[in-house]
This record gives C-alpha cells, sequence and structure tokens, in this order.
C-alpha cells in the first residue's frame, strides 16, 4: 500500500520509515513533488495534523498521513505547544526555539513537560486520529547531537539522558511520535488491502 506522509521533514520520515510494515510505501511530499509550504494556522496540534492531512489529500487525491508534534511545559501553561515550530518568531530555527524556552525556564526549579504527537490518518473518506505522548521534562543545557527540535533539551521520565543522546533505535522505542505512529500501524494492520 501506498501511503503519503504529508511532511518535507526527512528526519521525520527518516524516524518512521523502519517502523512501517513492509508492504506499506511511505512517500513523503518530495517523493510526489509537491513543494508547498502548508501554513499551521489551526489552534491545536490535533487542528493542525487534520488541515495538513486534508490539503495534501485534496492535491493528490491519494491516502495520506499528517502529523503535529507540540512540546508541551507545565511551567509555561502548556507553552509553547502548538507554536514549537515557530516559537522564536520570526526565521524561527531548532537552536532559536531552544534558546528561547530556557531563557523563559531560567532558575525555574518546575521543569516538567511532556511531547504530545497526533496522526490525522486519511483513508478514502474515513478521517482517524492517533496520538502520542511522553512525559519527562526540560534540561538545563542542550545535550547531544542526534535528533531535531527540542531532542536536546527534553529528557523522557526513567531516562537521565535527553532524546538527542539516546539513539534512534532507544528513541522510537518510546517517543511520543512512535507511539502515535505504532497505534496508526496496528490499525492499518487490520485493514483489507
Amino acid at each position: 500500500m501506498e501511503l503519503i506522509f504529508a511532511t518535507h521533514n526527512q528526519n521525520k520520515v527518516k524516524e518512521i520509515r523502519p517502523l512501517l510494515p513492509k508492504k506499506m510505501i511511505l512517500l513523503s511530499l518530495n517523493d510526489i513533488d509537491f513543494h508547498d509550504t502548508i501554513a499551521e494556522t489551526e489552534k491545536t496540534i490535533q487542528g493542525n495534523s487534520l488541515l495538513k492531512a486534508k490539503t495534501i489529500q485534496l492535491s493528490v487525491n491519494k491516502n495520506c498521513f499528517a502529523d503535529d508534534t507540540g512540546l508541551e511545559v507545565k511551567y509555561l501553561d502548556g507553552a509553547p505547544g502548538v507554536h514549537s515550530a515557530r516559537y522564536s518568531g520570526e526565521n524561527p530555527s531548532d537552536s532559536k526555539n531552544i534558546e528561547k524556552l530556557l531563557l523563559e525556564m531560567h532558575n525555574v526549579e518546575e521543569r516538567s513537560a511532556q511531547f504530545r504527537t497526533v496522526i490525522t490518518l486519511l483513508i478514502g473518506n474515513e478521517t482517524h486520529f492517533f496520538e502520542g505522548i511522553i512525559k519527562g521534562k526540560i534540561a538545563l543545557a542542550p545535550k547531544g547531537t542526534s535528533g531535531f527540535g527540542y531532542d536536546s533539551v527534553f529528557i523522557a521520565d526513567g531516562y537521565e539522558k535527553t532524546f538527542a543522546e539516546i539513539t534512534l533505535e532507544e528513541k522510537n522505542k518510546i517517543s511520543h511520535r512512535a507511539q502515535a505512529f505504532n497505534k496508526m500501524i496496528d490499525f492499518l494492520k487490520v485493514l483489507p488491502f
């Protein structure tokens, strides 16, 4: 089965491809020559996920899915949340977003946080949602060189290393995205193709 992942982010594709059953062919937006940016204008993570999936399905008329992820920090009342990718404002980057987050968390003892991913799967005219959450805390400083986004400052509960310090295989066993994708994959396995 061919399935389009509504993302240009090759890090996400690399992270997810090994999780899919062999019979599924995963195509990114680059693979289908879709290079437009999809504005994430919704107020929730689920809303942005649905918006991206619908945009691609309407454009190419194929089965597809999209995800949206946010880092939700307790001290910041759930921020950056839906704005995680653009947290630092104009011309955001992972390093600028992390810098802003750590500045806002300076001298803060309450460092609880969680990553939340919502996947929207559009199969024909059906819509399905899958959510994954991993709880943890914000590190005092970035550590590690693998991963992307806020990985270098997020330490999952039960771990002492950031997501950027553990291997991709370790991360894929516990991450918010892996949880949501595993739920979607379990769902896809029972569909007749």
